[in-house]
């Protein structure tokens, strides 16, 4: 695949690929644009939320440091996911596409939760 903008004299990116060759197009280029995506992320989860901070001496605590990062990451896709851009309605995108989330039962508890038919 190449990438070759009008307003350039030669292509700007190439890229091989070895998947099927029934993929279409559009897929590819996802595919292909997802690196440019994670390497954002890595550079948020790093700056923003602490994860090149961590300055232990074992495997267990740099496991818990970034188990703790990537949660906070996580939520916090959550909550951009779940909110409109900041502005007015009308800077909606019309394909902007809101999360979903699944149907809770009424007698579920979160663990750790206390048990509501226990006395003090």
């Amino acid at each position: 695949m190449i990438e070759w903008p009008k307003e350039e004299k030669e292509p700007t990116k190439y890229w091989l690929s070895n998947l099927p060759a029934s993929i279409s197009l559009r897929k590819l280029v996802a595919i292909a644009k997802l690196r440019w995506r994670i390497e954002r992320d890595y550079e948020e989860l790093k700056q923003e939320l602490g994860l090149g901070h961590f300055e232990g001496r074992n495997w267990r605590g740099f496991h818990h440091h970034a188990s703790l990062c990537i949660a906070a990451y996580g939520f916090l896709m959550l909550e951009r996911c779940l909110s409109p851009p900041s502005g007015n309605a009308r800077s909606i995108p019309a394909n902007h596409v809101r999360i979903q989330l699944p149907p809770v039962r009424s007698d579920y508890t979160p663990r750790g939760a206390a048990h509501t038919d226990r006395t003090a």
